[in-house]
């Protein structure tokens, strides 16, 4: 074995979550290359996984919006890219149209998708030459990890490693933020689905809840409509500090200087939980199950996916990501002697 590339185009949470194949891989097989095919959106993340050897993008969904020229001139390089290489095995561990064709395209004789029933269109089944086994009742992530392993002959072991670097910003750069040496809480209120979103009443009481606890609070926004939201939860909280409009990599490195996080569902969370900070996603419509995090007293998930959580069951969460590991193994020792 010594090339092989794994296709997960998007999104930006899938991306981040299903970066840990790349040190398994690596892991059973010492000195084996491997490409990754992702969407330009999120490139930055395979760029930042130390363990990828090349990085392979396209600007899919722009296109899909826009339909511009220079896209498609840019897809056209892409493929070009991507065809320079010839490859052992390639693994889409996506399961669209979109990723399939890319699995097509890449040069190999050996290209493997998902089972008809897990993959997200069915009609990317042309693409492959072999199935992955059955998707494993385990989440998401783990899941993929399963999948990869399975496919190339190697158990998976241990916790997930993401090898996530995110490049540090210029020395003129400064910071962006306004803790004033506090320590920072990021609040991810944001996401593309109104259904997984909390009311700002709530954030703002965690927001003060954290405040007392000596927390800098912090509100990141991406879009015109994120940014009216943010401004209702700082209207609720003067004291939190609403951050001004970044790309993925300012945020991401926002999140590096954070102490805690505590969002929804939403990619930057999970990007969090990757880059080992203290994190509670809160999940209001999707199911913590399937797409939630989970890390020994740093990351936890919380709600049922099918209604707004209590403000009191996010602040046991909060409080929970900060018990240190020893003081919580001792009281389980003292409710198992009890």
């Amino acid at each position: 074995m010594k090339r092989i590339l794994i296709v997960k185009v998007t999104s930006l949470g899938d991306v981040v979550e299903a970066q840990p194949v790349v040190a398994d891989i690596k892991r059973a097989f010492p000195g084996v290359k491997v490409d990754w095919a992702v969407d330009e959106m999120f490139a930055d993340i395979a760029r930042w996984n130390t363990g990828i050897d090349r990085v392979l993008c396209a600007p899919l969904r722009r296109f899909k919006k826009a339909r511009s020229l220079a896209d498609i001139r840019s897809i056209a390089a892409s493929i070009a890219e991507l065809r320079a290489e010839r490859y052992d095995v390639v693994i889409d561990i996506h399961g669209v149209y979109k990723s399939a064709i890319i699995a097509f395209l890449a040069r190999s004789s050996r290209r493997l998708g998902y089972r008809a029933p897990d993959l997200g269109e069915r009609g990317a089944a042309f693409a492959y030459t072999g199935r992955l086994a059955p998707r494993p009742d385990v989440n998401a992530w783990h899941g993929m990890r399963i999948s990869v392993g399975d496919a190339l002959g190697f158990p998976v072991e241990g916790p997930p490693v993401f090898n996530l670097h995110v490049p540090a910003a210029a020395a003129s750069t400064g910071s962006t933020g306004a803790s004033g040496g506090a320590p920072v809480a990021m609040l991810f209120h944001a996401t593309s689905k109104d259904e997984k979103k909390l009311p700002a009443t709530h954030w703002a009481a965690i927001a003060r809840s954290l405040i007392e606890r000596g927390y800098a609070v912090e509100l990141p926004w991406g879009s015109p409509r994120e940014r009216i939201e943010a401004g209702a939860i700082a209207a609720l909280v003067p004291e939190a500090s609403l951050l001004p409009p970044m790309d993925v990599t300012g945020i991401a490195r926002m999140i590096v200087r954070a102490s805690l996080v505590v969002g929804v569902d939403t990619g930057f969370v999970h990007l969090a939980h990757a880059l080992q900070k203290r994190v509670v996603m809160i999940f209001v419509s999707t199911s913590p199950e399937h797409s939630g995090v989970k890390a020994p007293f740093r990351s936890i998930s919380v709600g049922d996916g099918q209604s707004v959580p209590p403000v009191d069951e996010v602040l046991r969460a909060i409080e929970h990501v900060h018990t240190e590991p020893d003081a919580a193994a001792a009281g389980d020792a003292t409710v198992a002697a009890a």
